[in-house]
């Protein structure tokens, strides 16, 4: 492959990039009443990872803890958060979703699955399948790099 080639990949993968992102906070804007794209992360976080403590999501985000720290507090604020203690470790508090949050979610989520089926229509099966082994390759390939 030439250098010329690589390069086009590369620009194909930062135009799906581009308009992979500005879809998703289009639809944070319209559907996560006014969340910025980090809170909606954090959001889909913990719907994934119901139970997580703020430390896990710092870990997975490779955010820095305020920063993590202050989002978790304003969803809190904003009703779309709840922590309980872990009943093994009082210090350390279970972060879920509150039913509100988990509404948020689920409408944002449906955008997605809506956006992600328009972008690989006329994929066959076997398309979809080949093409997630290789973006996994690529994840992996960029891991050791």
């Amino acid at each position: 492959m030439t250098r010329h080639a690589n390069t086009e990949v590369l620009d194909r993968l930062h135009t799906l990039m581009h308009g992979l992102r500005r879809h998703l906070q289009e639809a944070v804007r319209e559907d996560g009443e006014g969340l910025g794209p980090m809170e909606a992360r954090c959001l889909g976080y913990f719907m994934r990872h119901e139970g997580a403590t703020q430390s896990d999501l710092v870990q997975h985000a490779g955010r820095d803890k305020a920063q993590i720290a202050r989002i978790v507090k304003a969803l809190h604020e904003r009703g779309l958060l709840q922590s309980t203690p872990d009943p093994d470790d009082g210090r350390c508090q279970r972060v879920t979703l509150t039913e509100q949050g988990r509404s948020m979610q689920r409408t944002m989520q449906l955008r997605r699955q809506r956006f992600e089926r328009a972008m690989l229509a006329g994929f066959s099966d076997g398309e979809r399948a080949q093409l997630q082994a290789q973006l996994d390759r690529m994840l992996t390939n960029l891991d050791a790099a």
